[in-house]
């Protein structure tokens, strides 16, 4: 029985297909959840741009991270389930490192992540923080692929 699930989130429907597999499961587990953003400050952005814009697009960032776990916590609240949201920055490093600090500190007892399911020269190009995570995560991880349109 899991008592407490951890739900990172970006803006596509791989994450919202997992957030919407998580409420279902936390309300069956009678668990709650904690919705995860990782805001990923490109280290390369501030090489090139000023730092005005790069605080700029930083701050967008961050707003959109908020929208994103508001909307997410509004969908899972109204399911009746009890939610928390933490806004991370990654100051270098991979998101996936963040995911599992953010599950260790929370307390999390599964990680509900979407994934892409992308393979040969786009997994290489773009990577997969699911995966990284599947593979060093202490605790179990439930992949939601994504919806066959999104692919």
């Amino acid at each position: 029985m899991y008592k407490r699930i951890l739900v990172p989130l970006d803006s596509t429907e791989t994450a919202r297909a997992g957030l919407k597999e998580a409420i279902e499961l936390a309300s069956q587990q009678k668990a709650s959840l904690c919705l995860l953003h990782v805001v990923n400050d490109f280290p390369m952005m501030m090489e090139m741009s000023t730092s005005i814009n790069f605080e700029q697009y930083l701050e967008g960032l961050h707003q959109f991270g908020r929208r994103t776990l508001d909307e997410a916590k509004a969908l899972a609240t109204s399911a009746g389930i009890q939610t928390e949201t933490q806004l991370v920055t990654l100051k270098g490093g991979r998101v996936s490192d963040a995911i599992l600090r953010t599950a260790k500190a929370e307390g999390c007892d599964l990680i509900v992540i979407g994934t892409h399911g992308r393979r040969g020269f786009r997994r290489a190009l773009l990577g997969s923080d699911a995966e990284a995570v599947l593979r060093q995560s202490p605790v179990p991880v439930l992949l939601i692929r994504a919806p066959e349109e999104a692919k």
